[in-house]
């Protein structure tokens, strides 16, 4: 018997659309308070407009868009108060993976952080800001993953983007290299199955980002 047909097109146009404005919003292409409209970013993206106007009501969500009714949609912009809002809720959820993952963690889940890592001192010392993050996100990515809460994987999707926009405009090359002496000492920890280690150093990690935030001036921009 032949295999049922399911919907494919409209969800995954939706989801590439989504992943490409909010590329361009946390990379600074659509600029903090630039208004958006759904048939402009449609046109230069070569999509209908359904999946672009159902991407930006995703990004509302997320607090990257703010839809104003019979007036704008724009690209909001940055309130660092808010940023520093969301970096607290993202770290009680890294808290929380490294609890539930640290002391599971596999050989492959360790040397897959050690790379990652490895890739972020690099791109670090090269002042590679996408590849730095990149690679930040697929180190802590790896302890999500072990954790296996979608609830958790979720928030940290939903808030992240937000503080990388931030994090963007602040980027400082000796916080990087602090990150990396820090990614060292969980990496290690998640080696030793040490829970208790691995969550202190998760606090530490997202307590310098928050540190470094705390010093962003408040004014909206």
């Amino acid at each position: 018997m032949p295999a049922p047909l399911v919907p494919v097109g409209r969800v995954l146009l939706r989801d590439q659309a989504l992943a490409r404005i909010r590329t361009a919003i946390v990379s600074g292409e659509l600029a903090p308070g630039a208004v958006v409209k759904d048939a402009d970013l449609a046109a230069r993206l070569g999509l209908s407009v359904a999946p672009v106007r159902a991407a930006l009501t995703r990004l509302v969500d997320e607090g990257l868009v703010e839809a104003k009714p019979q007036s704008h949609t724009r690209v909001t912009p940055l309130r660092p108060r808010q940023v520093r809002d969301a970096a607290v809720v993202v770290r009680a959820m890294h808290e929380l993976a490294a609890r539930e993952a640290a002391g599971t963690a596999t050989a492959d889940d360790v040397d897959a952080m050690r790379a990652a890592n490895a890739r972020f001192a690099a791109a670090v010392d090269a002042g590679d800001l996408d590849a730095a993050l990149d690679a930040d996100d697929d180190l802590h990515a790896v302890l999500l993953a072990r954790a296996g809460n979608p609830a958790l994987t979720a928030t940290v999707e939903r808030f992240t983007p937000a503080i990388r926009r931030l994090e963007r405009a602040r980027f400082a090359a000796a916080h990087g290299r602090g990150s990396v002496v820090l990614h060292d000492r969980l990496i290690a920890a998640c080696a030793a199955g040490d829970v208790d280690a691995a969550v202190a150093t998760t606090t530490e990690i997202w307590t310098a980002l928050l540190s470094e935030l705390e010093e962003t001036d408040d004014e909206p921009r």
